[in-house]
């Protein structure tokens, strides 16, 4: 069995979400680091860097990063067919987007979760540094959708660890109205997966609208 360290509306949901559709069951160690140093105390014995989502093997590998993650998993588990296969031209641009999501959108995260790392107590310069980043984000969006045709999913018509990434992350701030009107033509692939009906139970209890 796997053991997951995550928190309820954060980046492990998406891990979550891929276990749930390849029927792998997991451990769930809930640590929302952001509430302090308790929350991160159970998170560092596995991650110096005391951050979530956090991936333990049924042999003790432990991997982080939830890109990471996510790739490995549809590795272990090809029969959930939640990746193009290797070589092929779908692949290369799923590995594209799934490399876009943690370096340009998931990492403002880091800077918006706690500006004052960056600059300091003033919080004119901090919701300066909220602003800037909400809008990075958007911009962020609006160029993935630019550069992508959907069919039923991202893709195509087959589902892949990419839709459950970008369904979660545009959750969180600037949230999913401004998400729609930057990336109009990605609406009704996270609706359709919002809507899965092996999903439905872990979005109730762990990333509700």
């Amino acid at each position: 069995m796997y053991q997951l360290y995550g928190a309820a509306g954060s980046g492990s949901v998406v891990v979550e979400a891929a276990l749930e559709l390849m029927q792998q069951p997991y451990q769930l160690v809930d640590a929302p680091t952001w509430e302090g140093d308790h929350q991160r105390a159970k998170v560092a014995p596995v991650n110096p860097m005391q951050q979530i989502p956090v991936l333990v093997t049924a042999s003790g590998e432990v991997l982080t990063e939830s890109g990471a993650i996510l790739l490995w998993l549809t590795e272990q588990h090809p029969q959930a067919q939640l990746a193009p296969l290797p070589g092929t031209l779908q692949r290369a641009q799923f590995l594209r987007w799934m490399s876009f999501i943690p370096a340009a959108i998931y990492s403002m995260y880091w800077v918006r979760d706690v500006p004052q790392r960056l600059v300091g107590e003033d919080p004119a310069a901090q919701q300066g540094v909220l602003d800037r980043t909400a809008e990075r984000i958007a911009y962020c969006w609006q160029q993935m959708a630019s550069q992508l045709n959907p069919g039923q999913f991202l893709l195509g018509d087959q589902l892949t660890v990419l839709d459950l990434y970008v369904a979660v992350a545009s959750r969180w701030t600037p949230r999913r109205e401004r998400f729609y009107q930057v990336a109009p033509n990605l609406a009704d692939v996270v609706r359709r997966v919002d809507a899965l009906p092996q999903l439905q139970s872990l979005w109730a209890r762990r990333f509700p609208f």
